[in-house]
């Protein structure tokens, strides 16, 4: 069991968790050719768990740019307007980041592991 408990806690320090994206992503302590079979694959089930609720964080910003965008049209002064075009602007910037870790997804090397 205390095998185990090592195991968790090894996979759960591969990823760390990104405020501004609101997911936890890679953060490999290793190169990914040094991780054993065993362990890529554990790393890449708990991707695609992770993986799995990018469309979601997507779509809450997405959201998130049409409230402001809705503001922006009403807004008459300056200031306003331009501190509103930032927040877009970065929430867009969030939602391109996230298409890119969606993406992003790590091949098992197996034909390198079977010759070793």
């Amino acid at each position: 069991m205390d095998i185990l408990m090592k195991q968790d806690e090894w996979l759960k320090l591969q990823f760390m968790f990104n405020e501004r994206l609101g997911i936890r992503i890679p953060n490999f302590t290793e190169d990914w050719e040094r991780i054993g079979l065993q362990d890529q694959t554990a790393l890449l089930e708990e991707w695609e768990m992770i993986r799995g609720t990018i469309p979601e964080h997507v779509i809450r910003f997405e959201r998130q740019i049409r409230v402001k965008q809705d503001q922006l049209f009403e807004e008459d002064d300056f200031v306003a307007s331009c501190s509103l075009n930032s927040d877009i602007a970065d929430l867009a910037s969030r939602i391109n980041d996230l298409h890119i870790w969606f993406r992003t997804v790590q091949e098992l090397d197996q034909d390198g592991k079977r010759h070793s």
